[in-house]
């Protein structure tokens, strides 16, 4: 498995799927800090980034779990599903992140770290 990292610096998808292919072949599980605007990446589960950045000062409610699938175009590169995501108090019912701006924010934070 590939080792878990915070990003400090953006990442190409040509490394994206190296790391994909390290692990769980086509895709890179990672956590999006929304609020730092920060990405995890490389965990073998979403907690396991999610711990990470909890450690680094996040705080729990800014933190959503994605999968990343570096072959793949625009929206498609981002599924949105985790079990990290289950939050009925923060109104998301689903591993799913339901609420579509939160989604379009996840999505720009993405941009600003995979780059090519």
């Amino acid at each position: 498995m590939t080792p878990l990292r915070i990003l400090t610096e953006s990442i190409s998808r040509a490394e994206l799927q190296s790391l994909a292919e390290e692990g769980f072949g086509d895709m890179v599980k990672a956590v999006v800090d929304v609020r730092r605007e920060v990405l995890a990446i490389g965990g073998e589960l979403h907690s396991d980034e999610e711990a990470a950045l909890l450690e680094d000062g996040a705080d729990q409610r800014d933190l959503w779990g994605i999968n990343l699938h570096p072959t793949e175009l625009g929206d498609a590169m981002i599924e949105f599903d985790s079990m990290i995501n289950v939050r009925p108090k923060q109104g998301n019912r689903s591993r799913d992140v339901e609420d579509e701006g939160l989604r379009e924010r996840i999505r720009s934070i993405v941009a600003q770290w995979v780059v090519g």
